[in-house]
């Protein structure tokens, strides 16, 4: 009797251990499986919400220098160049060469005006960006707006850049090694002879540059 009652207090004790168990199993796999969730989400949205900010700021922060730099580079030449009324005698002149066109500084602005119809101002931005450069000697100022230029006229993901061959480009990757300010020079002077093999003579010929002949002209006259 004995063996026996002890066998039974030893199933019985099986059966609520086993009981025990099973209940409160399933409710831990349920606190977890709702807390796994709450702490995923939170992770995942903490960590977005931080990488976004994080990068957010990091791109505005780039986002700026680099404005500021191109501002640097082309401060003064971003609008078009201040300068008085163009007279007769210089309006024709421009006709005579490009070169007299370029040393104007109306023959420049009038002229960019009109690369800009054509969807080519990045010939007159990159060109006026080498001459600022080229008068340039601080050595960190040079190396950043060498950057900056390479960056806005010379990389392939600009859409601002400028048409030069291989060998040009060539040169230019050895040269932005220890940046100068001559480090664009062949390709200052491959754009400035596209732009008067190219744009110049269709200026020539242009309504803006008859229009403000006639108009100069006329008052000539009258006067």
């Amino acid at each position: 009797m004995g063996s026996e009652r002890m066998e039974m207090r030893k199933r019985q004790m099986s059966v609520q251990q086993e009981s025990a168990a099973g209940g409160t199993a399933p409710a831990q796999q349920g606190q977890l499986g709702q807390a796994n969730p709450r702490a995923s989400n939170a992770c995942c949205f903490c960590w977005c919400c931080c990488c976004s900010s994080s990068c957010i700021t990091l791109n505005e922060d780039r986002d700026e220098r680099n404005r500021k730099a191109s501002y640097d580079v082309k401060e003064g030449t971003t609008e078009c160049e201040d300068s008085p009324a163009p007279t007769l005698e210089e309006v024709r002149s421009w006709g005579q060469s490009f070169d007299k066109l370029m040393c104007c500084p109306t023959g420049r602005t009038s002229f960019r005006q009109f690369l800009r119809t054509e969807f080519s101002e990045e010939n007159m931005l990159f060109w006026l960006a080498c001459e600022e450069l080229s008068k340039e000697t601080n050595k960190s100022v040079i190396e950043e707006k060498a950057r900056v230029i390479y960056e806005d006229y010379i990389s392939i993901l600009s859409p601002k850049e400028v048409s030069l061959d291989s060998r040009v480009r060539e040169v230019i990757n050895r040269n932005m090694l220890e940046p100068t300010s001559h480090t664009f020079d062949d390709a200052q002077l491959q754009i400035y002879t596209l732009m008067q093999r190219d744009s110049y003579p269709r200026y020539m010929n242009s309504p803006a540059y008859k229009n403000l002949l006639n108009t100069l002209s006329e008052q000539s006259a009258e006067s």
